[in-house]
């Protein structure tokens, strides 16, 4: 069966015994029986069990990717919405967690505004649910439909405005959801077709006009307005590069790359994040006010850096404690530790070779900062408290304040984000509570 039926004509729980089969078969993930089932004429793909589920809702729901392929390739409605609380397939894709399977179910066209019965869209409920990562696809899906467009000559055009060839590449970089720039330049550098003055001239400038229809267009789209141009500015600076005969943009990296001396901090990076967000062309849009008024007091090495308000403005992720990102490229789930100083990850041997020119001028001081942290851990494990327990006190708060003192060392660098305390105003904070502590939990008298 490859037609789509109607699925406001197919009542809840009217199903044949092979449709019941079906159903099954679905959040089974048995691919080869569901093909038998989706072929024979008792069994209609958008078909709904007591609760308005489709077979496509159940395989979304359960993670099965190739089951959810096939059910759209027979015509399932990804945007049914008969189930009983409102649920589409896209809910449920973005319920399991399961990137892959929200992405297809929005390159099939779902529609991300649709809301349940207690108004609430797929990307609010899997937020709700710490579904980050689904979150972020949502948010920055971008249909490739929209990019071919530029692909084809129009009106009194004689060729179009985007050669075909570039389409697949360019639609790459607009999917990521890693907005480092140095990610975003090996992006480019990885694809010869990219690597071009010409291609590149072509590539900002679609750029370009995808953020002014964005901002232009009924529903005006400032998130996606301001990634569109901040896209366009990476493919400019790597343009300026190539003019100068970086031919193979490695200039460019490791400009993006080199840290200050002292503390390592990425200042051409950050610099050059902060000068896309101030060229924005739309002044009047409430996200470019948002962005300035969080990143212009903030002194050039200190947190938020402009990366992070980017980024979580955009994408909607925010830095989390247990997630470790690559200090080369800033991908997610780095797990390669530098050998020496084991306080900085990386993604891969690629990423460590490229960052070590800079890393190795703060790479013994991180050392000394871990075996600080290691001995001094060790020694207040030893310490035997007293009855009144002061001496664990004390062994705390100098921990604690060999610790900030230790981050103080370097400075504010690319280890602090947001989430992490400026290190002077922790051992005060440290400090002050341990007297406070000494004080109500142990009286004099």
């Amino acid at each position: 069966m490859t037609t789509q039926e109607n699925t406001a004509t197919t009542k809840r729980g009217d199903l044949t015994s092979a449709e019941r089969e079906m159903l099954q078969v679905a959040a089974a993930g048995d691919v080869q029986e569901a093909t038998r089932l989706l072929n024979s004429k008792e069994v209609r793909v958008n078909c709904l069990d007591e609760n308005g589920m489709t077979p496509l809702m159940h395989a979304a729901y359960k993670g099965q990717a190739d089951l959810c392929r096939l059910l759209l390739q027979h015509g399932a409605d990804v945007n049914c919405n008969e189930h009983e609380y409102g649920y589409t397939a896209l809910m449920f894709a973005s319920l399991s967690g399961n990137a892959e399977i929200t992405w297809m179910m929005l390159d099939a066209g779902a529609e991300t505004d649709l809301v349940n019965s207690v108004g609430r869209t797929a990307a609010q409920m899997a937020a709700f649910v710490g579904q980050h990562d689904c979150v972020t696809v949502i948010n920055n899906f971008f249909s490739r439909t929209r990019l071919e467009y530029y692909t084809r000559p129009q009106g009194l055009e004689k060729e179009p405005i985007l050669p075909p060839k570039l389409a697949g590449p360019l639609h790459k970089i607009i999917m990521t959801t890693n907005l480092n720039p140095v990610k975003m330049v090996m992006m480019v550098k990885e694809n010869p077709l990219l690597v071009d003055v010409v291609a590149l001239e072509k590539c900002y400038r679609v750029m370009d006009l995808l953020c002014e229809q964005c901002v232009k267009q009924q529903d005006m789209n400032e998130v996606l307005a301001m990634k569109m141009h901040y896209i366009s500015c990476v493919l400019q600076k790597c343009l300026a590069f190539l003019q100068e005969r970086d031919d193979k943009l490695d200039a460019l990296l490791k400009s993006l790359l080199k840290g200050r001396d002292g503390d390592g901090f990425p200042q051409y990076q950050e610099k050059f994040i902060r000068d896309c967000i101030r060229k924005f062309p739309y002044c009047e849009a409430t996200l470019l006010h948002q962005l300035v008024e969080n990143i212009a007091p903030v002194e050039i090495g200190n947190s938020p850096t402009a990366f992070s308000v980017l980024t979580q403005a955009l994408t909607g992720q925010m830095a989390l404690m247990d997630t470790e990102f690559c200090a080369t490229c800033g991908e997610r789930g780095a797990d390669k530790k530098c050998s020496f100083c084991e306080m900085v990850v990386y993604c891969g041997q690629a990423c460590q070779r490229l960052h070590w020119f800079t890393h190795k001028k703060v790479c013994k001081a991180l050392q000394r900062q871990r075996e600080f942290q290691s001995k001094d851990s060790a020694s207040v494990r030893e310490i035997p408290g007293n009855a009144d327990g002061h001496d664990v006190m004390e062994g705390n708060c100098s921990s604690l304040l060999g610790l900030c003192l230790g981050f103080a060392e370097l400075g504010h660098s690319h280890a602090f984000s947001e989430n992490y305390p400026d290190p002077s105003n922790a051992v005060a904070e440290a400090m002050s509570g341990c007297q406070d502590w000494g004080r109500e939990g142990h009286p004099s008298s």
